[in-house]
């Protein structure tokens, strides 16, 4: 017999939280996050996804045992602009049973059905700018920040719960080392153009460049599937975020007669730096965190932003620009230490930009699953 409680707005969150410590026990690649971030994401008062969107978060129990968790999410930015009726699952971590799977989803399903929903779709926690994704193929490496981890089983239970893939999403490592002649060449001819001009985000400015991080993004990636534009709160509470992690060397703001209009940004791998942590900064975290990241300093790091305005895209001359961010971030990468990357995620059916990831030297070594289901009856 599965029970399955319904966490209350402010409840207590530790049997969310803790559940993947029993779920992915022996498991030698599993990173927990860091409980202060996954408690801010799940609050209503920090996170600004809750001003344009509501979720429900819910646990399975047997026999008294935590044995699996999952959330139901509405984004009513995404049910503006695609009007499909189609809302979200996410933080779906279980035992390896069908029936706790059936169980955590039918809720989560009920949940959305009652708010007019007819299509779920997921994992997404909470929403596509958020963690997204089931890892069906990548399961013998760690993951980095941001991006999911899951058990080999997880994809087949939601499978067997009715769901069907709607979607890939790739992550690529890049093994950080001297440009390609094709990318070295496409670097060069961007530079040597004298209404381009290229430079790093700035900690002082935060806030001010995040905005240009993300009003690039939401330019260059509009037409992306299941794309959702950042709201100009999440652009403040990103850039409040960035400022404690961000290293301006592996970014790029790349403006063209004054016009900001391609950007990169990339930040540390803080996963590289919490295993011993087991998702808690308290009471040394924090300092073994901050000696990590400002001392030692990070090996590697994850690609989340790269993106050159539409308007660009064609215009021949500029054909090298992604090239051309590429360059710059293996090389400035290189001079602080960062010895690999993730880039993505990237879709899979997005053939230029796998085509150029590719080109740089980048390998596909992770997939991340997106499935969906009717609700009808």
């Amino acid at each position: 017999m599965i029970e399955v409680r319904q966490i209350g707005e402010g409840g207590n969150l530790s049997d969310f939280l803790n559940v993947v410590d029993s779920i992915y026990a022996g498991d030698p690649q599993y990173i927990r996050p860091l409980d202060m971030f996954v408690k801010d994401q799940l609050n209503t008062k920090k996170n600004p996804f809750f001003e344009h969107g509501e979720a429900a978060f819910f646990t399975a129990h047997r026999h008294g045992e935590c044995v699996g968790r999952i959330s139901a999410s509405i984004d009513r930015e995404h049910l503006d602009r695609y009007k499909d009726d189609t809302g979200f699952f996410g933080f779906l971590d279980t035992i390896d049973d069908p029936e706790v799977v059936r169980a955590l989803i039918s809720k989560a399903e009920s949940w959305l059905a009652a708010r007019g929903i007819k299509r779920a779709r997921g994992p997404f926690s909470l929403s596509i700018n958020e963690e997204s994704g089931c890892l069906v193929h990548g399961f013998d490496t760690p993951p980095v920040f941001l991006c999911s981890h899951h058990r080999p089983y997880q994809g087949g239970l939601i499978e067997q719960a009715g769901y069907a893939k709607v979607k890939d999403m790739y992550g690529w490592k890049y093994m950080v080392s001297e440009m390609t002649p094709r990318v070295k060449r496409g670097h060069d001819e961007i530079r040597s153009l004298p209404e381009v001009t290229s430079r790093m985000g700035s900690l002082k400015d935060i806030e001010r460049d995040v905005g240009i991080f993300v009003d690039v993004f939401n330019d260059a990636w509009s037409d992306n599937w299941g794309f959702v534009p950042f709201t100009r709160n999440e652009v403040r509470k990103m850039a409040a975020d960035f400022k404690l992690i961000l290293q301006p060397e592996i970014t790029r703001i790349v403006s063209i007669d004054g016009e900001p209009a391609a950007v990169a940004v990339t930040l540390p791998n803080l996963n590289e730096m919490i295993p011993d942590l087991r998702g808690s900064l308290f009471p040394l975290g924090w300092a073994k965190l901050l000696y990590r990241l400002k001392v030692q300093g990070p090996r590697s790091a994850r690609l989340i932003i790269l993106g050159v305005r539409r308007k660009y895209r064609n215009v021949r001359k500029y054909a090298g620009l992604s090239a051309f961010l590429y360059g710059e971030l293996a090389l400035s990468g290189k001079r602080i230490g960062i010895e690999w990357g993730e880039l993505g995620w990237t879709l899979e059916d997005n053939g230029a930009v796998n085509a150029g990831i590719k080109v740089m030297g980048g390998k596909h070594y992770k997939t991340y699953r997106i499935y969906e289901k009717s609700l009808g009856t």
